[in-house]
């Protein structure tokens, strides 16, 4: 499994919570993601949490091809 260091994809403030409260977090949680690209993302695809993010179908699908195109 791959680690990832927090501090770098988390603003400060989330970077000591628990990964099921970082999971539950906004996803202005995540360095980088605005409140309103968080606004943003909720109009568009109904996305909320950080884990919805993560389970947003276009993201897998886009994760899925990169794969692919690693692979060749």
């Amino acid at each position: 499994m791959a680690s990832i260091d927090l501090e770098k994809v988390l603003d400060k403030a989330w970077a000591d919570k628990s990964l099921p409260e970082i999971l539950a977090a906004p996803v202005s949680a995540l360095k980088g993601v605005s409140e309103r690209d968080g606004e943003l993302l909720k109009e568009a695809f109904g996305v909320t949490t950080v884990a919805d993010l993560a389970e947003l179908k276009y993201v897998r699908w886009a994760q899925a091809l990169a794969a692919l195109n690693e692979a060749k």
